[in-house]
């Protein structure tokens, strides 16, 4: 039932409660299952999968924008009739997850080792339950429309199976393989990270210089490097072939201080010669170009370190030094040997793991790849076919693609239990590898039921690769793969593009043969108010949760939403959220006005069709505008342009000046006009928050509860259309007229210290008939804002001596003050708007003289300047006129 019909429920209270509100109606949303998708059968779907957050603790602020932004777009389009899917889910999270149940475990001394793996994989699961319920009532607090229905896990068995079966078809196709390369290794949570798991930062360090004798006694090579320790697995050193410094060493033996192992002078044009002393030491197992180097070569590859960054027995004396302290003792050792001849200071880069935050050890590793080319150049084909992905901004297009054009083979193997195990199986007997979506019972070779399989897990990108089609049921064809695939649009922060898009990208293209989504909207990171990024280490985090204790969901949302442009960072300021309370309390107020003047007016009364003033016809109008405009600024994801016109319309329009206007036919005795000003009322106050609703669901859905409509709920009400009856160009320029009339009269009382209280002579002396007309049409609002006792409106109507003026577009208006106006500080208040109007002139004079400003704007836009022109023209040598007849006085 409609809450406005029922008259005890009526009377809204005097302020607005966001946690009672919020409650309420998120339980009724709920309820009424309201965000549930495929309920229009014959509507066109849009579709939304939400990018999943990890089961590693509670949501933070750059999570409410993300999902704020996702929610204004999918209520958005709920609203415009769209079958609507906003598909919620988590991540599994890997190594995130793992590092902090092993935390966990630290704090009860015990290990996961301890525990064994399956019991170990039991402590994670309780902790995945945990956090995915913590994440959902978050989600609750903001309001988000999820479709809870069709909530995915990475681990769930649907999105296993689909992660298995690419495994498998990869490696059938030679996209997978399994080879012992340089990797990237985190030695605190003992795996192996891809390329961009590593984050790369400036450290103070050293260059040591170090002296390698040849072994035939003829002299020695000078190498350097910012990690000594490293020296006990070299196996060459390496000169250029073309410098002639070397020419002779090439071919002969070094002895490798401390170790005493001979090593060979080889000639590499990978050298660069004229860097250093041209000679290079060559660690094939622990540096990845030397790597690739020792492969050329055909060099041994010694690894010197365990798992865990210690020294290990090929160390020899070295052996269980953890990798700092060893490089301590080394560089004691080689200085008491003079091996060490030089120490530079050296800023250079150093790899750290994102997530545990170690330095990364270039590590030679056993470990499965995915060839990324050939995935790559089949994205690569339809972005540049224009049958890609629309990047917004298009900007991070560039950014997509160099990366793309550049990809290295993915290390996707991981030294973790928890995760997606790999489906590869190792005969024991015959060492064949069983690759297969379920487990292996015999070995395809040799027969053999001695299988075991691989005990490392995938990287948490692979599974969430196929986030937007896994999640709708893939590799099943399900009816919701067919209607909801691919998605509209994917929202995202452009510090995950590598991570995420584009490996989504690859994987849709390969196995769906479309891309997973139309539009990648690209928003920036929440910064604090310094512009700093937000970390647990600088305590500069904001708590979403926080801010909607102390202001309210709608705030939060409205403020995170429309602060920034798209791919931009944005400041947290918690004055911008007072702004938006501000903002939501003036639309509460403005419609409990509107509801006390609405009382036993119900859906079936509002009739805006016929005879309408002005001020009716004006706001309808601006109603229209609105809705055009904002429906354009959000198909752009201009989330901060559509803010700044909702406020302009709701705040400036609709509160200061229409309702105030309204109050005339609400408080009169003319009943026919009391009953349209209700139902312009009630009509826009309808559409007005239909139009803010996805941005402040909670309170329009409140207010629109109270007010006269039909329908269950706003959230599924009819997004305001443009219609052409509603333009009313003549009430605009006729509200226009009287605004600025107002507002000259208020500016003239305040300079001259004159309250609203005491009533004033008002003389108003329209250009043209028809500007006399409208204002006599309109006298009462005149006389009702501007405070008159006495208003004379006349074309003939002469100007006072003494008087204060003011030029407005179509008139010019009097306030005879005698005994209040001081003629010298009149004439200076008027040379001084003579000297505003001259800048004005000057402003558009200069261009319109632009000839490419000309050649290139629209004719309109021209139009538009040149009556700007004739306007401040017109308005300046009237002010003009009116100071000689002052100075005549």
């Amino acid at each position: 039932m409609c809450l406005a019909e029922n008259q005890e429920q009526l009377s809204m209270p005097t302020t607005y409660d966001p946690k009672a509100a919020e409650q309420k109606w998120y339980d009724f949303w709920m309820k009424g299952e309201y965000f549930k998708a495929g309920e229009r059968k014959d509507a066109e779907p849009f579709t939304i999968v939400i990018p999943p957050p990890n089961v590693t603790g509670m949501l933070h602020i750059g999570h409410a924008l993300d999902f704020t932004l996702q929610d204004i777009l999918i209520r958005f389009k709920r609203m415009q009739g769209y079958d609507a899917l906003w598909l919620p889910g988590s991540d599994h999270a890997g190594i995130a997850t793992q590092t902090k149940v092993e935390q966990k475990l630290r704090e009860e001394g015990i290990t996961r080792y301890d525990l064994g793996r399956e019991a170990f994989l039991e402590r994670v699961w309780d902790w995945k339950e945990l956090y995915a319920n913590t994440i959902r009532e978050q989600w609750a607090k903001m309001g988000l429309s999820l479709d809870f229905s069709r909530e995915r896990f990475t681990l769930d068995e649907g999105l296993s199976r689909a992660v298995r079966q690419v495994f498998v078809k990869l490696y059938e196709k030679g996209l997978i393989y399994r080879g012992k390369y340089i990797i990237n290794w985190d030695p605190a949570a003992r795996t192996a990270l891809s390329d961009i798991e590593v984050e790369y930062k400036e450290v103070q360090g050293h260059l040591y210089h170090l002296q390698y004798p040849l072994k035939d006694g003829s002299g020695t090579i000078t190498v350097a490097t910012t990690r000594p320790e490293t020296m006990l697995g070299d196996t060459a050193v390496a000169v250029h072939p073309k410098d002639e410094r070397y020419k002779h060493m090439i071919g002969k033996m070094l002895v490798l201080p401390i170790v005493g192992r001979e090593i060979p002078v080889i000639a590499d044009d990978y050298v660069d010669k004229d860097f250093g002393s041209g000679a290079v030491k060559i660690t094939p197992a622990h540096d990845p170009n030397d790597f690739e180097m020792g492969l050329r070569h055909q060099l041994p590859q010694i690894t010197v370190m365990d798992e865990s960054g210690k020294m290990n027995e090929l160390a020899g004396q070295y052996q269980g030094l953890d990798r700092a302290d060893c490089r301590k003792q080394i560089v004691k050792d080689l200085q008491e040997q003079g091996v060490l001849i030089k120490i530079e200071d050296h800023v250079h880069q150093v790899g750290h793991s994102e997530r545990s935050g170690a330095v990364v050890e270039p590590y030679l590793s056993t470990q499965w790849f995915v060839k990324m080319k050939p995935l790559a150049e089949r994205a690569i084909e339809a972005q540049k076919s224009g049958k890609g992905v629309n990047f917004v901004p298009d900007r991070f297009e560039k950014t997509y693609l160099h990366w793309i054009e550049n990809v290295r083979d993915w290390c996707i193997s991981r030294q973790l239990w928890w995760g997606h195990r790999i489906p590869a199986w190792y005969c024991e007997d015959c060492g064949h590898i069983h690759v297969a979506e379920e487990d292996a019972a015999a070995c395809t070779s040799c027969g053999s039921n001695h299988l075991k399989q691989d005990e490392d897990v995938l990287d948490t990108w692979f599974s969430s690769a196929l986030w937007p089609f896994s999640t709708l049921g893939w590799p099943e064809q399900t009816e919701d793969l067919k209607r909801y695939y691919p998605t509209n649009v994917l929202v995202t922060g452009y510090d995950i593009i590598y991570f995420w898009v584009s490996r989504m990208i690859f994987t849709a293209l390969e196995f769906t043969d479309e891309i997973p989504f139309k539009d990648v909207l690209m928003h920036g990171l929440v910064r604090d108010a310094d512009g700093k990024k937000m970390s647990k280490s600088l305590g500069n985090g904001v708590d979403p949760l926080e801010v909607i204790e102390k202001y309210g969901a709608d705030a939060m949302r409205f403020m995170i939403s429309t602060s920034s442009t798209p791919g931009q960072d944005l400041r947290f300021r918690w004055e911008r959220v007072e702004q938006a309370r501000n903002f939501a309390n003036k639309i509460w107020n403005a419609s409990r006005f509107a509801l006390m003047n609405l009382e036993g007016f119900t859906y079936a009364d509002i009739d805006i069709t016929g005879e309408l003033g002005t001020a009716d016809r004006w706001i309808l109008h601006r109603m229209n505008e609105t809705a055009r405009e904002i429906t354009r600024l959000m198909d752009a994801y201009e989330f901060g342009e559509t803010g700044r016109v909702l406020n302009n319309f709701i705040w400036d329009d609709l509160c200061d000046w229409y309702i105030e206007f309204a109050k005339l036919s609400l408080y009169g005795s003319n009943e026919q006009a009391k009953k349209k000003t209700q139902s312009v009322l009630a009509y826009v106050l309808d559409r007005t928050m239909r139009m803010i609703h996805p941005f402040m669901p909670y309170i329009s859905e409140e207010i629109w509860q109270h007010l006269p409509h039909s329908g269950e709920t706003v959230t599924l009400a009819e997004w305001p259309v443009y219609r052409a009856e509603f333009e009313a160009p003549e009430a605009v320029r006729e509200m226009t007229l009287l605004m600025d009339m107002i507002r000259a009269v208020r500016n003239i009382r305040a300079e001259v210290n004159v309250p609203m209280s005491k009533k004033v002579e008002l003389i108003v002396k329209p250009t043209d008939r028809m500007v006399e007309a409208n204002i006599t049409n309109n006298l009462e609002f005149v006389e009702r804002f501007c405070g008159t006792s006495k208003l004379e409106v006349s074309i003939e109507a002469a100007a006072p001596n003494k008087a204060m003026t003011a030029i407005v577009t179509g008139a010019e208006l009097y306030l005879p003050l005698a005994g209040l106006l001081d003629i010298d500080q009149e004439i200076a208040r008027l040379q001084k708007e003579v000297e505003h109007l001259n800048k004005e002139v000057e402003r558009v004079d200069k261009k319109l003289a632009n000839q490419g400003f000309i050649a290139k704007a629209p004719a309109s836009v021209i139009d538009e300047e040149r009556a700007k022109q004739r306007d401040y023209s017109e308005k300046r040598d009237k002010v003009l006129a009116r100071i000689t007849e002052l100075k005549e006085a």
